[in-house]
């Protein structure tokens, strides 16, 4: 008999540690020791890179900064860290001993009417102090607490999805802002110029070299550029109000100040593109995707552990209290006792539950490894990009240099009688076509290489706050 009260703990404790379920191990793609058109060194951590301050403006760093503290994208990443947090508690809670306490205490009696004799009052008190504890044998709760803590790292790893995604999307907003402004300044100024050429071409038309349709074509091509005007100006403001919007403001809070005008953007220095094994380090969303992967993993586990037998130990402890009249009743009863439960036929569901959960750790792993190609292939296309930007820009500005000289040469050359109108009107079209380009293609190497360091994962970590202190960042509750 001895033997049994010996070995009877040490086999629960034996069962205590046994675990079901698949570990989670770190998943593994095959990719190239290099981008095509990029270098054979690593990156290392590009995290705090501010890849922004190669534009050397100000304002925008001046909103990157803002919209790191104070984008709501960001503050409700970092309110999902809180949700998830508590999500470990919640996991962890039920494998743990847990203990109850109530107590209630009442005095009735009744009096009687005519010869019914008055019920002498009674006073009761009870008091109840539950406990149980779920044996944990095949990991049920372990697994689960698993499943929530890979949950919550990719919760932190959101908010760095959420602060990459801000520096993308504030930069290219202020792109656009600055190439709108480029757009309307030019075609204010062809509006001056089309409407010197207007003016002349009406004099012209006094002294007999010109006309009357000459004058309508030139009064069409001032009409045409005022048309274009108001279209640029909203698309300006539109941008305007997006940044605005990013940065938790008010649509039309920037407007005064970016009124005021810059130039296009233009990186500095060159991105570094590293290698694609940077991009399992370096992205917050491969991150992330791999511990969604790791939270499946170990929801097998929990469906699995379920189809063992659980074993409950549960007490109470119950005092009681009564007295009537002079009479007094005290009672202490108490039970304690072991709970199994054994799964025997449920219509094949804990086994689905198994397959369903084998099946969303499988699909998981898709969801990594197509999140790391497209990581790749994101890098490969800004690349490809930025390798061929810089000569398209080169040859428009040659080009508008050339067509800004044929211009002049055609109006010399129409005021001296030698040309006709259409000629300057065909170049003041190739100088706007020409100078609209250019802008576009600026504007389009600014956006590239803004795309090739969101890529790459770069700066989402510069001047991180504390994540672990998401209320206090996101404001009191109201």
């Amino acid at each position: 008999m001895k033997s049994v009260h010996v070995t009877a703990p040490l086999a629960l404790l034996l069962l205590s540690g046994c675990v079901v379920g698949p570990d989670h191990k770190a998943p593994e793609i095959a990719l190239p020791a290099k981008f095509a058109e990029g270098p054979t060194s690593s990156n290392g951590d590009v995290s705090t890179n501010a890849w922004w301050t190669a534009f050397n403006d100000r304002m925008l760093n001046s909103y990157v900064q803002q919209g790191l503290s104070q984008n709501l994208d960001v503050l409700q990443a970092l309110e999902r860290i809180n949700q998830a947090q508590a999500s470990v508690v919640i996991a962890g809670a039920p494998g743990l001993p847990a203990v109850t306490v109530a107590a209630d205490a009442s005095r009735a009696g009744a009096r009687g009417f005519r010869t019914t004799p008055n019920i002498s009052p009674t006073t009761s008190a009870r008091g109840v102090v539950d406990a149980s504890w779920f044996l944990d044998l095949f990991g049920r709760y372990k697994r689960s607490s698993e499943s929530a803590l890979a949950q919550l790292d990719a919760a932190y790893a959101g908010v760095d999805v959420a602060r990459l995604t801000l520096l993308s999307q504030v930069a290219g907003a202020y792109i656009d802002v600055r190439f709108f402004q480029e757009r309307i300044a030019l075609a204010n100024q062809n509006l001056a110029s089309r409407r010197e050429t207007l003016d002349l071409t009406r004099l012209q038309l006094e002294a007999g070299a010109a006309s009357r349709l000459d004058v309508v074509q030139a009064e069409g091509l001032v009409n045409s550029t005022i048309a274009e005007l108001p279209g640029l100006e909203t698309s300006f403001r539109g941008a305007s109000h997006r940044v605005a919007t990013l940065l938790g403001l008010p649509a039309s809070t920037l407007i005064p100040e970016l009124q005021k005008g810059a130039r296009q953007p233009v990186a500095r220095f060159n991105a570094k593109a590293g290698v694609p094994a940077d991009l399992v380090r370096n992205r917050p969303d491969i991150r992330a995707a791999e511990r969604q992967l790791a939270a499946a993993v170990a929801d097998i586990g929990v469906a699995q552990s379920q189809l063992y037998p659980s074993i409950s130990l549960g007490g109470s402890i119950t005092p009681t209290y009564a007295r009537t009249g002079s009479a007094d009743t005290r009672l202490l009863s108490w039970s304690f006792g072991p709970a199994l439960n054994l799964p025997i036929f449920d219509g094949g569901q804990l086994k689905a539950n198994v397959t369903a959960s084998e099946s969303l750790a499988r699909e998981a792993y898709l969801i990594w490894k197509q999140t790391v190609l497209n990581g790749v292939e994101e890098v490969e296309n800004a690349l490809a990009a930025i390798a061929r930007d810089a000569r398209t820009v080169a040859a428009l500005r040659d080009t508008v240099a050339s067509y800004d000289e044929a211009l002049e040469l055609a109006t010399a050359s129409y005021r001296d009688g030698a040309s006709s109108l259409l000629d300057v009107l065909d170049a003041q079209r190739e100088v706007s076509t020409a100078q609209a380009s250019l802008a576009a293609a600026v504007q389009q190497m600014a956006q590239d290489f803004v795309s090739l360091n969101v890529a790459v994962g770069g700066g989402y970590a510069y001047g991180s706050p504390n994540t672990q202190v998401a209320s206090a960042a996101a404001g009191p509750a109201k």
